[in-house]
C-alpha cells in the first residue's frame, strides 16, 4: 500500500505518517511536507521518486505527471488499466492526504492585488484531491486532520480503508475543493467589481449540530462562512450555560447586530429576533437600566446584547433577572464570576478583532433569503444615514435633542420586523410596535407600551405613513417629532397634520423594511 501526503495544515501529520510506516504503508511527500517530518525524524520517499522530475516553476510543478495520476485514477477492479500501470512500471496510490493550504488574499484591511494573489492559488492540491475523490472505489482521500484516527483505526482493523469510509472522505474532499475554488472565485469577481455574479457559489463549514430547528420536530446544524473576517456569533466563545438552540442562536445574532450598530455603551434586550428595549448611555449600566425599562415586563426570557465589556456592575443587575443569554466582546473576571452563578444562564462572547486572511468582500456583505427553487441576495441593509441628506418638511424644526432621539430611533426601527415603528427618548426606546400588517396598529403597540413615556418621544417608522391617522394618534399621545422615509402620495396630509400640531418631521429618503 502507498500513501501521498501534501499538506499545508500541518497537525497530526508527523504522528500519522510514523503510524503509516508503522503499518507498512510505504509513505511519499511533497518537499514541504517532507521536511516537516524530516524534522521530526520521520523519513518517507520524497514525491521526485515516483516522477524521475525535480519541482519545477519554484514548486509550482511538483505532482502533475503521469506516474502520479495514473497510480491515483486507475481503477482497481479493471484488469486492463493494472495492466497498464505494471507495463509503465507504475505503482498505485492507495491513500492521497491532502489539505489545500487556504485562500486568503487579505491581511488586515489590506485586500491583496490581483497578481500577488494568483501566486496564492492552489492548483496542485485541488487536482490531487479531486482525482483522489473521483477513484474513492479503489483510494482513500483525506482532506482534513480530523479523518486521520478513523483512517489509522481502519488500517489496523482491516488492512484497508473502508468503502464507507472512502465514500464520506471523497464526499468530504469534493465539498474541501468547492469551497477553495468558491473563495478564489469571490475574491476574483471582488477584483472584477462584480457584485453579483452569473453562478453565486458560496461555502460554509459545520461548527456544531444543535439540539434541533426551530422545532423540536425538525433537524438543525450551525454553519459558519468560511471566508468571513469581522466579529460574529459564528466566531463567539461560550462560557457557561446550556449549548444555544436554533432560536437561541437567532435572538443571540439579532442582539449583537443591533448593538454593533452604534458607537456609544449600547445594550439591546432581544426577543423572537425583535428588540424588547434598546439604549444608549455614557455608562454601561445606565444603558441596560434604560434598555430594561423599554418593557421589562416582555424582557423575561429574553437574550441581552452588549457592545462593550461587561463590567460587574451591570453584570449584577443581569443576574437580578432570568435571561436566557448574553453575547458581548468581553467580560470582566467580576462580570463572569457573577454571571457563573446563574449555571442556566448562556454566556458568549464575540471577538472583537477579525481574523487576518479572511475576506470582508464578497458575501461579507449580503443577505440571503432561501425562496421556494431559489435563493434572494440583497447588500446589506446599514443604518447609516447622511444627515445632509434628511430633510425637514415641517414648519418646526426638530430641537438638538429631538434630532439626537430621531436619529437613535432611526437606527433602532430597522432591526424591528415590519411594519415597525419605535418610540425613543433620551437615548433609549420607549415603546416598539413590530410585526403588524398595518401602520396605524404598529403605532398604536408602541404608544400602547410606552404608556406615560410616550410624552415628548420621537417616534421613527421604518416606512412612510399611507395615511394621516397614525401621525394624528402620535400627537394626541404627546409625540413631539417623526422621522420616517417619506414618499407617500399623502405626504402633503401628514405634514399638514404634524404642523398642526407643532410636531417637526424629518424625511429620511430610506426606508426599512425587514421581514
Amino acid at each position: 500500500m502507498r500513501a501521498l501526503l501534501s499538506v499545508a495544515n500541518r497537525d497530526g501529520i508527523g504522528p500519522f505518517a510514523r503510524d503509516l510506516l508503522e503499518l507498512g504503508v510505504e509513505v511519499f511527500a511533497t518537499d514541504g511536507t517532507r521536511e516537516v517530518l524530516a524534522s521530526d525524524g520521520i523519513e518517507v520517499g520524497p514525491i521526485s521518486a515516483l516522477t524521475a522530475v525535480p519541482p519545477l516553476l519554484g514548486g509550482q510543478v511538483k505532482t502533475f505527471h503521469p506516474a502520479v495520476y495514473a497510480g491515483i485514477l486507475a481503477r482497481r477492479d479493471r484488469p486492463d488499466q493494472l495492466a497498464e500501470l505494471a507495463e509503465q512500471g507504475i505503482g498505485q496510490i492507495d491513500v492521497v492526504v491532502v489539505n489545500v493550504k487556504p485562500f486568503a488574499p487579505q491581511v488586515g484591511a489590506r485586500v491583496v492585488p490581483l497578481d500577488e494573489a494568483i501566486e496564492m492559488i492552489d492548483v496542485g492540491g485541488v487536482a490531487l484531491l479531486s482525482a483522489a475523490a473521483r477513484n474513492y472505489a479503489g483510494v482513500a482521500a483525506v482532506p482534513d486532520p480530523a479523518y486521520y484516527p478513523q483512517v489509522l483505526a481502519e488500517l489496523r482493523t482491516r488492512g484497508q480503508v473502508s468503502a464507507e469510509l472512502r465514500q464520506r472522505l471523497a464526499a468530504e474532499a469534493f465539498a474541501a475543493v468547492a469551497a477553495y475554488n468558491a473563495e478564489v472565485a469571490g475574491y476574483l469577481n471582488h477584483i472584477a467589481g462584480i457584485r453579483f455574479p452569473p453562478r453565486l457559489t458560496i461555502a460554509f463549514e459545520k461548527k456544531s449540530d444543535l439540539p434541533y430547528g426551530e422545532n423540536p420536530h425538525q433537524q438543525g446544524a450551525f454553519y459558519r462562512e468560511t471566508t468571513h473576517r469581522s466579529g460574529s456569533l459564528a466566531d463567539a466563545t461560550q462560557f457557561q450555560g446550556p449549548t444555544p438552540t436554533f432560536n437561541d442562536l437567532l435572538d443571540l445574532d439579532a442582539a449583537y447586530r443591533i448593538v454593533s450598530d452604534f458607537t456609544s455603551p449600547t445594550v439591546a434586550i432581544v426577543k423572537r429576533a425583535n428588540p424588547v428595549g434598546i439604549a444608549s448611555n455614557d455608562e454601561l449600566v445606565g444603558a441596560y437600566r434604560r434598555a430594561l425599562e423599554t418593557d421589562s415586563v416582555n424582557a423575561f426570557g429574553a437574550t441581552v446584547g452588549i457592545n462593550r465589556a461587561l463590567d460587574g456592575r451591570t453584570a449584577r443587575l443581569i443576574a437580578e433577572n432570568a435571561y436566557e443569554a448574553v453575547v458581548a466582546p468581553g467580560y470582566s473576571e467580576e462580570a463572569r464570576a457573577i454571571l457563573a452563578e446563574k449555571s442556566s444562564l448562556g454566556v458568549l462572547a464575540v471577538p472583537a478583532t477579525p481574523a487576518d486572511g479572511l475576506s470582508d468582500y464578497g458575501i461579507a456583505n449580503l443577505d440571503f433569503e432561501r425562496i421556494g427553487g431559489g435563493l434572494l441576495v440583497e447588500t446589506l441593509d446599514r443604518g447609516d444615514v447622511d444627515r445632509s441628506e434628511l430633510r425637514v418638511v415641517t414648519k418646526r424644526r426638530p430641537t438638538l435633542e429631538e434630532l439626537t432621539d430621531l436619529l437613535f430611533a432611526w437606527r433602532c426601527v430597522r432591526h424591528v420586523s415590519s411594519n415597525a415603528v419605535v418610540l425613543a427618548k433620551n437615548a433609549a426606546l420607549v415603546g416598539v410596535g413590530a410585526g403588524q400588517a398595518s401602520r396605524l396598529v404598529a403605532v398604536e403597540i408602541a404608544l400602547h407600551r410606552a404608556a406615560e413615556r410616550a410624552t415628548m418621544s420621537c417616534l421613527a417608522s421604518d416606512a412612510y405613513f399611507p395615511f394621516a391617522d397614525a401621525i394624528q394618534l402620535a400627537a394626541e399621545r404627546g409625540v413631539t417629532a417623526i422621522i420616517q422615509p417619506g414618499g407617500s402620495r399623502r405626504d402633503e396630509m401628514a405634514i399638514e397634520v404634524a404642523d398642526r400640531h407643532h410636531m417637526a418631521m424629518v424625511f429620511t429618503g430610506r426606508r426599512h423594511f425587514r421581514h
